[in-house]
């Protein structure tokens, strides 16, 4: 989430950034016992004035088995957050993920200290 000058007040945005991480922590590759966000492959979620979000996401993997679900997945997830109006997931693919961009938590859970 980046910052910026917004309509929406600053309390509010708040509130809608911190319901949209944990909307998308909900989210699972179903491979990884990890959630997409401390994975790090949400890179990066704008909220518009008019409270659009748009996210751009990558996968671990271009190969990866459910890179056609995942978006919608994502698009679901974030769309059951309060306050938000359309959401749009887009894929990118650059720069590549890679396990540097795994939170602590991701690391501990997948015991890779």
């Amino acid at each position: 989430m980046e910052p910026g000058t917004s309509s929406i007040p600053e309390a509010e945005l708040d509130r809608i950034t911190q319901d949209i991480i944990a909307a998308l922590k909900t989210v699972y590759d179903p491979e990884i016992p990890v959630d997409i966000y401390e994975l790090g492959l949400i890179y990066r979620v704008d909220i518009e004035d008019d409270r659009a979000i748009r996210v751009d996401m990558t996968l671990t993997a271009p190969g990866c088995p459910v890179a056609g679900e995942m978006p919608g997945w994502v698009e679901n997830a974030v769309g059951t957050v309060e306050g938000v109006g359309q959401v749009s997931v887009n894929m990118v693919f650059d720069p590549p993920w890679d396990p540097s961009r795994m939170s602590d938590e991701a690391r501990v859970a997948l015991d890779m200290f």
